[in-house]
């Protein structure tokens, strides 16, 4: 079979991206948003998840939340009894710095701890008001607006950038943080939702780190990868 790379215009990418994810969503089905997380909640989550895996960090988060019902409690708290508390999500200490610092910055900024106020702002406003925050970058801010807020994002963790590079919809370099700009511009924002967990579905599934299922993949015919690296060993 022939060696056949994506094209790299614009347009090209838009269209493969479109097939990709109707494919994908024949696979897995169309993911709708449930009920909206509260964002607290959510930034506490994401800033766990952060270098570890989704079973961990959830772990953690369900073991703080035990521990301390109200984020209160945590202005106060040493960090390293909170990492304690979240080893299991690994990272412990740096991220138990993170949570408390985000939390005191909350609190200090709005009197409260509550960000149900970014709700009246727009998706550019309330990403830069939560960048304010140390820690808090591009992936975890995508997260709380487009799980919590139900506003346009698209953050891209280590499945999505690894899947969408394979396939060539980002070029070989490019970081996770700029494929969150990239794969926004080429997708509808009405597609973001459902896009992005189908794309973490099929990262964790099929287009896995290592030994990725190219002969079962449904989506292998529109892979660089496949064509450059799988056909050419097989």
């Amino acid at each position: 079979m022939p060696r056949k790379m994506i094209g790299t215009s614009p347009e090209a990418l838009r269209k493969r991206a479109a097939e990709v994810d109707q494919i994908l969503t024949r696979v897995f089905g169309r993911q709708e948003p449930g009920g909206s997380e509260e964002p607290l909640d959510t930034l506490v989550e994401t800033i766990l998840s952060q270098n570890t895996t989704d079973v961990n960090s959830h772990k953690a988060f369900l073991a703080l939340k035990r521990r301390y019902p109200k984020w209160e409690s945590l202005l106060t708290e040493r960090p390293s009894t909170v990492a304690g508390i979240i080893r299991e999500g690994g990272l412990a200490m740096i991220k138990a710095r993170r949570i408390i610092g985000a939390l005191k910055f909350i609190k200090k900024e709005r009197d409260r701890l509550d960000l149900e106020f970014l709700r009246g702002m727009s998706p550019s406003e309330a990403d830069h008001w939560l960048a304010q925050m140390k820690g808090v970058g591009p992936k975890t801010r995508g997260i709380v607006l487009l799980f919590s807020l139900r506003m346009p994002a698209f953050p891209v963790d280590t499945h999505i950038h690894r899947v969408t590079k394979r396939i060539g919809l980002i070029g070989p370099k490019v970081s996770r943080e700029d494929a969150q700009e990239v794969l926004a511009s080429l997708v509808p924002q009405s597609e973001y939702y459902n896009f992005h967990i189908n794309l973490i579905y099929h990262g964790r599934t099929v287009c896995v780190a290592r030994n990725p299922k190219c002969a079962i993949c449904k989506v292998s015919h529109l892979c660089n990868y496949y064509y450059a690296v799988f056909l050419a060993h097989s």
